[in-house]
């Protein structure tokens, strides 16, 4: 599963534990997301207007697999907030710098948990902007993927 959503994270049989006992941090330096338009769909890279990298609320797990183990990640997603929301419906939970440490600490409450993953202060720094679709194919692996489509 590669999102799990904060509504149902922690009921959830496939996510329940992890958030209680592995969360994770997925640092990034930005995501996709497609808008529908009239014309089809249109990728936007969505990234920190300062190009810092920044970190997803995530969770990982683990399991047996054929005498190995196989270990896995999962971002968690919200509904989007207004300055996403012409963009996707949903968006990442993105945390700011100052929750890392309590996301990360299996004793932190869950009733904080939840607060944390619904804040969406970490957004106030991030831009939105349409990219050819070029990022489309995954043979695609470079610089134009992050092109603002302006400057195409």
């Amino acid at each position: 599963l590669i999102n799990g959503r904060a509504e149902t994270v922690a009921d959830k049989p496939s996510f329940r534990s992890a958030f209680k006992q592995r969360r994770a941090l997925v640092v990034v330096s930005g995501y996709y997301e497609w808008a529908q338009t009239d014309q089809g769909k249109q990728a936007y890279h969505i990234t920190r207007a300062d190009q810092q990298v920044f970190a997803f609320a995530g969770l990982w797990e683990h399991w047996g697999q054929g005498g190995g183990s196989v270990y896995s990640c999962t971002i968690i997603t919200t509904a989007a907030n207004k300055k996403m929301a012409s963009v996707h419906h949903r968006m990442p939970v993105i945390l700011g710098r100052e929750h890392y440490r309590q996301w990360l600490d299996a004793r932190t409450d869950q009733g904080l948990l939840f607060q944390l993953l619904s804040n969406d202060g970490a957004y106030n720094n991030m831009e939105a902007f349409p990219v050819s679709n070029w990022v489309n194919n995954p043979r695609h692996n470079d610089i134009d993927c992050i092109k603002p489509l302006s400057a195409a």
